[in-house]
C-alpha cells in the first residue's frame, strides 16, 4: 500500500516537473519534449504507470487543449494560407501512404484490419486517425492496439530524431516545419520536434500538421465505402464518424485574436502556457506505453509501419531538400 502511494506520488511530481521546469528554466526548453516522452516510457515499462486509467483516457483531451490554446497565439490569415499550401501535399502524402500501405501489408501477410490502421496511422495523425478508422472497419480490439503501439513507438523515434536531422541537413524553420508536419505520424509528436527547433517552425508544423488531420472524415469515409468487410446482408457496416475537436477550436482561438486584437495578450499567454502543457501530455502519453502493449507489438505489423514510415520520411526529406515543397 505504502508502495503504491509513493508510485502514485513520484509519478505526479514527476509529471509536474515537465510543465513547471521549462517554463521556469529557459535553457531546458529545446530538451524538455524529447526527455518527457521517453521519460513516461521509462516510467511505465519499469515501474508501472500508476494512473494508466486516467492518463489513458485524458491525454487526447490535454493534447487537443494544448493545440487549441497555440492557435490563441497564432494570425488565422496566415495560419488559412499555411494550411491550404500545406492541404495539397498532405493529399500526395495520404495517397501514397494509404497505396504503399496497402501494397506492403499485402506482401507481408498482414490482417487485412490491422494494415489500413497501421497506414491510416502513419499517412494522416497516428492515434486519431487509428481512432476514426477503427469502428469504419469493425477492427478488433487486438488490431487496434498493434496499430497503436506500432505508430506510438515511430512517434517517439521521430521526436528524438527529427530535430537533428533537420539540423545535419541546415533545414530552415520553415522547411522543418514542413517536413515534421508531412512526415510524422501525431499532433503530439509534431509539436514536439518543432518546439525543440523554434518558433516559426512550431507554428508551420501545428497548422500543417492539422490540415493533414483534417483528411480523417474523407478518408473513413473511403474506407467504410470501399475497403470495410461487407455484412451477410451486403450492406456496408454503420459507424459513427469521429472528427477531432481540437482542430475547429484552433481555428476558433486564432480567430478570436486575429480580429480582436485587445485579446492578443491573453491569447499569446495561452500560448506560451499551452507549450508546457504539450510537454506535461507528453510525458502522459510515454507512461502510456506499458509493458503489456510493448508484447502485443508483432513483428510483422512493426516492420510494415517501420517500412512505410522510411519511405514516406525519406520522400518528404528529399522533396524538401531539393526545395520541391515550397512553403
Amino acid at each position: 500500500m505504502v508502495k503504491e502511494y509513493l508510485r502514485k506520488v513520484v509519478f505526479a511530481i514527476v509529471a509536474l516537473a515537465f510543465f513547471i521546469v521549462p517554463w521556469a528554466v529557459p535553457q531546458v526548453r529545446n530538451y524538455a519534449p524529447g526527455v518527457a516522452v521517453i521519460a513516461g516510457i521509462i516510467f511505465a515499462v519499469s515501474w508501472g504507470n500508476p494512473f494508466a486509467g486516467l492518463t489513458g483516457k485524458f491525454s487526447s483531451t490535454l493534447l487537443g487543449l494544448a493545440i487549441v490554446g497555440m492557435g490563441a497565439g497564432m494570425n488565422l490569415d496566415k495560419v488559412l494560407a499555411a494550411g491550404l499550401n500545406g492541404f495539397v501535399y498532405t493529399f500526395i502524402g495520404i495517397a501514397l501512404g494509404l497505396g504503399l500501405g496497402s501494397l506492403l501489408g499485402k506482401r507481408l501477410k498482414i490482417d487485412k484490419n490491422c494494415s489500413w490502421l497501421v497506414s491510416v496511422g502513419t499517412s494522416i495523425c497516428g492515434g486519431s486517425a487509428i481512432a476514426a478508422a477503427a469502428p469504419a472497419l469493425k477492427a478488433k480490439a487486438g488490431d487496434v492496439a498493434l496499430a497503436s503501439a506500432t505508430v506510438f513507438t515511430l512517434n517517439a523515434v521521430a521526436l528524438l530524431i527529427f530535430p537533428w536531422i533537420g539540423k545535419m541537413l541546415n533545414f530552415s524553420q520553415t522547411e522543418f516545419g514542413y517536413f515534421a508536419a508531412l512526415a510524422i505520424h501525431d499532433t503530439s509528436s509534431v509539436v514536439g520536434a518543432t518546439f525543440q527547433y523554434g518558433e516559426e517552425a512550431l507554428e508551420i508544423g501545428t497548422t500543417v500538421k492539422l490540415a493533414r488531420a483534417l483528411w480523417i472524415v474523407p478518408v473513413t469515409l473511403f474506407i467504410a465505402t470501399f475497403v470495410a468487410d461487407k455484412e451477410e446482408d451486403g450492406e456496408k457496416r454503420k459507424f459513427k464518424l469521429k472528427v477531432p475537436w481540437f482542430i475547429p477550436g484552433f481555428l476558433i482561438a486564432a480567430a478570436i485574436v486575429t480580429y480582436l486584437p485587445c485579446t492578443a495578450a491573453v491569447g499569446g499567454f495561452f500560448k506560451e502556457i499551452s507549450k508546457y502543457l504539450m510537454v506535461f501530455t507528453l510525458f502522459i502519453i510515454g507512461a502510456n506505453l506499458s509493458r503489456e502493449k510493448l508484447k502485443e507489438l508483432g513483428i510483422r505489423p512493426l516492420i510494415h509501419g517501420v517500412l512505410l514510415w522510411l519511405i514516406l520520411s525519406t520522400v518528404w526529406c528529399l522533396a524538401i531538400y531539393f526545395d520541391w515543397v515550397k512553403g
